[in-house]
């Protein structure tokens, strides 16, 4: 491999599953770089005995190989491995801590199709690693450094099978719901994008009490994200519709994100939900710092609910790991993004999806009001968002004909409040644009020129 290959992206590792990096050969190395990194963050194990790694993945077919490849990897460096089985990201975030783990992985390419997979690493505290850590292990794997560390004999790793793992998150998960709470009366359709949430979020939600009608919950190691889950939100929107019920609920493929559906089949995003959380616990002086932190892609409308509600709002770059940085720099509870990644510190280390509909769900029961009277108490700008599949990620600021076209557009929106945002993925070969103003005939104008500006220069 090519010594200068960056392997961690805005998330992990990741990409097609079997193809450099994410392969057995390196996650075997990404093994035994990170075991030997957290043997040495903490000289003495949290448990007794060896050091111990949490591994849990979601439900791709390519996870069964990454999972004995890492696994084989830590082994080989003396720690021990607790496979834990397909979790929610989340769930084995919860895990690592619960079990007193030194670390934890997980395996998963989160929203992205199948074919896909990655490598996300968790400290012993369940929060992700930063990336002074990343970059010794990225440093690790390419330096050979490690290759005459071999342990022998009885100092060889172990690995076991932890076999209520998901019966620990679920329980974790129940206990973020007051107990003098229950979901009787409440008929939820759940999504589970055929992804890691297919056991949990059903389960919780029936033992609270609701009536819950499941799909998306036959994973088959191909169908992860296919045409369901938070990215494809019409067919819950619809399902809700068809069985009346109070509200949909819908995860994406590891379950750290979330989008809801209100009982008239409107689609619920993250930006509706961080309003309601935030707006709740301002309205009771339970919002830290009265501070909401979300990403420069949350509506212009949300800051100024927030704002008239006595509030502040803080915008970070785009990424569940800048606003979870924002968070920890001022100790707040309540962050993140519009794609539904919604970070509850009180509750959580991460992002989880499942624990953010139970706060809304809390709050419908706890007002008894239906979600659509609940997600009124604040009003969008209008939006234009448009991904396009681009051929390389060259700097667009360096391309005239773009460069120009975002500064005049910034330039008239800019003067009603609005602005542009132009940015590539961090996961996908994508370009993203958003347009944001009071006039939606005006987004649409300049989105169209933009775009294709774009088409003519960075579009294979």
């Amino acid at each position: 491999m090519n010594k200068k290959k960056k392997l961690f992206g805005t998330d992990g590792v990741r990409g097609i599953a079997n193809i450099e990096p994410v392969t057995a050969e390196t996650a075997l190395k990404l093994g035994r770089a990170s075991a030997h990194v957290f043997k040495n963050l903490q000289a003495q194990a949290r448990g007794r005995g060896k050091h111990r790694i949490v591994i849990g993945k979601d439900t791709r077919l390519s996870g069964y190989m990454l999972e004995n490849a890492i696994s084989s990897g830590v082994l080989s460096m003396g720690v021990d491995v607790l496979f834990i089985g397909p979790l929610p990201t989340p769930g084995v975030a919860y895990v690592t801590r619960s079990l007193r783990a030194d670390a934890g992985i997980v395996i998963t390419a989160s929203h992205n199709p199948y074919q896909d997979n990655g490598i996300k690493f968790f400290h012993a505290d369940g929060y992700k690693l930063d990336d002074e850590i990343e970059a010794e292990i990225e440093r690790l794997v390419f330096s050979g450094e490690i290759e005459t560390i071999r342990p022998t004999a009885g100092e060889i790793g172990k690995a076991v099978r932890i076999d209520d793992a998901l019966g620990r998150y679920i329980e974790y998960a129940k206990s973020s719901f007051p107990r003098n709470l229950t979901l009787e009366g409440l008929k939820i359709v759940v999504d589970c994008a055929h992804g890691s949430a297919y056991k949990s979020t059903p389960s919780v939600l029936h033992e609270l009490g609701a009536e819950v009608i499941v799909y998306g919950n036959q994973p088959d190691g191909t169908n992860i994200n296919k045409e369901c889950g938070s990215l494809y939100p019409e067919e819950l929107c619809r399902m809700v519709c068809e069985h009346s019920s109070h509200i949909g609920i819908a995860h994406d493929g590891d379950a750290d994100r979330v989008q809801l559906c209100d009982e008239n089949g409107t689609l619920i995003d993250g930006d509706d939900i961080m309003a309601l959380i935030a707006l709740e616990r301002l309205s009771c002086g339970a919002l830290p710092k009265k501070t909401l932190v979300t990403t420069v892609m949350s509506n212009a409308g949300l800051d100024v609910a927030i704002i008239a509600a006595g509030g502040r709002v803080i915008r970070t770059a785009v990424g569940d790991q800048n606003v979870l940085a924002a968070m920890l720099e001022e100790d707040l509870a309540v962050g993140g993004e519009q794609s539904g990644h919604i970070i509850l510190r009180d509750f959580s280390t991460t992002g989880d999806g499942l624990i953010a509909a139970l706060q809304v769900l809390r709050i419908m029961k706890a007002q008894d009001k239906p979600l659509s009277q609940l997600t009124r108490g604040w009003a969008r700008f209008p939006q234009k968002l448009i991904n396009l599949k681009v051929k390389e990620k060259r700097p667009w600021e360096q391309i005239g004909e773009i460069a120009d076209l975002v500064k005049q557009a910034e330039t008239e929106l800019g003067r009603d409040g609005g602005r542009v945002l132009l940015r590539y993925s961090g996961t996908e070969p994508k370009i993203r644009l958003l347009l944001e103003g009071r006039d939606a005939s005006v987004l649409d104008d300049w989105s169209a020129k933009i775009m294709q500006a774009i088409q003519r220069h960075l579009v294979p």
